[in-house]
């Protein structure tokens, strides 16, 4: 596979996980830091950081809208819940076993 044809399969598959984060509204951030380490927000660091390597000016809340579908304070108070006592033990747990030395 050539590396354009890689580049657009990549930015397909990434448009999808967006799509797939912006229509499953009911999983929660700090479900996803739980179960796969990363969530919206860290996907809205990358791009970030992703665009500002190619020399595009974006700053993280640009970034996050594109992530989220939306600015982020509406989607906050649209769909962001209260962690449960449980989802957050588990994520203190997941944060002290990777942030061991």
């Amino acid at each position: 596979m050539d590396k354009k044809t890689q580049t657009e399969i990549e930015a397909a598959a990434f448009r999808r996980l967006v799509s797939h984060f912006q229509e499953h509204t009911d999983v929660q951030n700090i479900d996803l830091m739980v179960l796969a380490g990363f969530c919206r927000n860290c996907l809205a660091k990358w791009y970030t950081a992703a665009a500002i390597e190619q020399g595009i000016e974006m700053d993280y809340e640009q970034a996050r809208e594109v992530i989220y579908g939306m600015p982020y304070k509406d989607w906050k108070s649209k769909y962001q819940t209260e962690a449960t006592a449980e989802t957050q033990a588990a994520y203190d747990r997941k944060q002290q076993s990777t942030n061991l030395p």
